[in-house]
């Protein structure tokens, strides 16, 4: 994991969607760092950032970028917890 990174964020969302964001790639980081609470709350932060993320090829984007800026694949961890 990098120590110090960014997340990616579209600047056309407002707070509270960015909010949704990096609450979803802080649930990420918590799976890889083994800290995640729970499975529901994981997938809570999934669900809510499908909300504000609803095309699979922006979402895509994200994945990558995020994995390129900390080492963690969101698509591994849902993978892993939700099974898609």
């Amino acid at each position: 994991m990098a120590d110090n990174y960014s997340y990616p964020l579209d600047e056309s969302w407002s707070t509270s969607e960015m909010t949704i964001v990096i609450k979803y790639f802080n649930a990420v980081e918590d799976y890889y760092e083994k800290t995640a609470s729970s499975d529901e709350e994981f997938a809570s932060a999934y669900r809510a950032f499908k909300e504000v993320v609803p095309s699979i090829a922006e979402e895509k984007w994200l994945d990558r970028e995020f994995e390129k800026a900390s080492g963690y694949s969101c698509y591994q961890a849902r993978k892993t917890i939700l099974g898609k």
